[in-house]
């Protein structure tokens, strides 16, 4: 199923990794039905350009956000390499339920938004549709 997502959304994805640049950046996102209805900003407890990890109250707030049945998507930048799970993202994946989005801003003035299903070591991508 694709991930839907407004222009602006996308946009606040891409100002978030631009601002948290030469780190990564990451949040969680609100959906229903495959379409991104929020995006929370979190902060990487990491602070490093190789890797994220969620705050704790990010982490809790998603938890509670799939406890009331919203699906669940993580997103987080790769400042300088493609938008594809590094083999860190994939060890950490531990939702298989959920969605990852990855912000590459490896081509500079043309970033890229990729979406992915992690589930066991498996990494199926997911078309991601901008508009509305």
């Amino acid at each position: 199923m694709p991930v839907r997502i407004s222009q602006a959304f996308w946009d606040e994805l891409v100002a978030h990794a631009r601002e948290e640049a030469p780190n990564e950046c990451c949040g969680y996102m609100r959906m229903r039905d495959g379409t991104v209805e929020e995006v929370v900003r979190a902060v990487n407890e990491r602070h490093s350009p190789y890797g994220y990890e969620l705050d704790a109250a990010s982490l809790f707030a998603a938890n509670q956000l799939d406890e009331q049945g919203y699906e669940v998507g993580i997103y987080h930048s790769h400042p300088r390499s493609p938008a594809e799970p590094s083999q860190t993202d994939i060890n950490l994946a531990t939702y298989p339920h959920w969605r990852y989005l990855i912000v590459s801003l490896e081509n500079g003035n043309a970033p890229v938004v990729r979406g992915w299903r992690i589930a066991d070591g498996r990494v199926d991508e997911e078309p991601i549709v901008v508009g509305g």
